[in-house]
């Protein structure tokens, strides 16, 4: 029995790592898993690997082909559009419930986030405001203090890292996204639910508006900005 408990905390961590590795993108999208590689580099057996794969596999960020293995998986602009709108709903409702929960002394944590996440936009550090910006969703979901609709935003979390933060490379979003954050904590300190449910789920549309403004961008198709108000309008936000 001891054995057993050791093993499956074992394909937890791994698990863990590689959804970290995903993250990081030491293990890019449509990358193929090389089992043999990993278990040297990680220090374990085939066995707690594939255990870990099998987790992944059930969680999206990877995919399984037939005599091929497995691989990273990507996010196609379906599955974007598909899955913003939820996670802007759930996100929503997190920030509602924080905004009825939360008290002085949180406040007063979330302050030193907020000036990080302004400093670093003004410095143009993507990959630190990426990580500040990571925080900040965390605590208020944690403020929320809903653990069916945590578990749901953790799910969906988890897909979303495989666009990482693909959409604060289009040009002023650093800037558009700080903006935003600091109007959901003012509307946190005003104790303004519905404000602050509004203004998270056009903080998260907004992200999915700059990735397709990037697609465009790219293959040459973008007339419009699609983080205007305009363009935001069209989007139903």
């Amino acid at each position: 029995m001891g054995t057993r408990i050791v093993q499956q905390v074992l394909y937890l961590e791994v698990a863990d790592r590689l959804r970290a590795m995903i993250a990081s993108r030491e293990l890019e999208a449509g990358a193929w898993i090389d089992e043999v590689n990993l278990t040297q580099e990680l220090g374990i057996s085939r066995t707690p690997l594939r255990e870990a794969l099998k987790v992944l596999v059930a969680e999206g960020l990877l995919r399984l082909e037939p005599r091929r293995g497995c691989f990273v998986n990507e996010l196609s602009a379906r599955d974007l559009d598909d899955i913003f709108p939820l996670m802007a709903m759930l996100e929503g409702r997190c920030a509602h419930e924080a905004a009825r929960k939360v008290t002085d002394d949180d406040l007063q944590r979330l302050e030193p986030l907020h000036q990080e996440l302004q400093w670093r936009a003004k410095a143009g550090d993507i990959d630190q405001y990426y990580a500040t910006n990571a925080l900040i969703h965390e605590a208020i979901q944690a403020l929320a203090d809903n653990r069916w609709l945590s578990d749901l935003v953790d799910n969906l979390r988890k897909l979303l890292s495989l666009s990482r933060h693909k959409s604060l490379a289009y040009p002023g979003r650093v800037q558009e996204s700080c903006a935003e954050h600091l109007a959901i904590f003012a509307a946190l300190k005003a104790r303004d639910s519905d404000g602050a449910e509004a203004l998270t789920r056009k903080h998260l549309m907004r992200q999915l508006n700059a990735l397709h403004a990037l697609a465009a961008q790219d293959s040459g198709a973008l007339t419009v900005d699609p983080l205007s108000s305009s363009a935001l309008h069209d989007s139903g936000v």
